[in-house]
């Protein structure tokens, strides 16, 4: 049986602000019946699974305002204005973890709440990382956290490891972990 789609039939700007942009859309469902639609757009965002050469992953412990708590975390940050996943990746990545990287794979993408946003964070594995020392904004400071796969399974199955997004990127990307493409 096919799903039958709802009809866009305006989008107005509610809010913006430099990280995402409130959107209200008036909507017809197939019955006809009007109704209105309130959501979060962004360009995206990027997540990085770093890879050290020993097979660890480079995560990182940060404060989280909203929760009143730290969270350990993968790299990740939004697609600004003007850039792209892959180059958003890499200046993540950088700032947050003090690394670059020599190899690039993508892992997947997921969109993090389905209901409530239209974002989508595509998951990349980095490997062959250079310290190349971080600069994360003023409103970032980063515990940087070096854990074997089974160390992040076990903070997840334990809720020691909370964040939403690196639980799902942890899941697109744990099985493809060790696959290193030849630089």
């Amino acid at each position: 049986m096919a799903l039958r789609f709802w009809k866009k039939l305006s989008e107005t700007v509610v809010f913006r602000n430099p990280w995402w942009t409130y959107k209200r859309d008036a909507f017809a469902l197939p019955s006809g019946k009007a109704g209105e639609y309130h959501y979060v757009h962004t360009n995206g965002s990027s997540m990085i699974i770093p890879v050290l050469g020993d097979g660890s992953v480079v995560l990182v412990n940060q404060y989280r305002y909203l929760m009143g708590k730290e969270s350990i975390e993968f790299p990740c940050g939004s697609v600004k204005d003007g850039s792209n996943h892959d180059e958003t990746a890499k200046h993540e990545l950088s700032e947050e973890t003090g690394y670059s990287a020599a190899t690039w794979s993508i892992a997947g993408e997921f969109n993090p709440y389905n209901g409530v946003t239209d974002e989508m964070c595509r998951v990349y594995i980095a490997y062959g990382l250079d310290d190349v020392g971080g600069t994360p904004d003023e409103t970032e400071e980063f515990e940087i956290l070096r854990l074997k796969p089974a160390e992040i399974d076990e903070r997840i199955r334990t809720g020691v490891i909370w964040d939403g997004m690196s639980i799902a990127g942890w899941s697109i990307a744990r099985g493809k972990i060790g696959i290193v493409p030849s630089p």
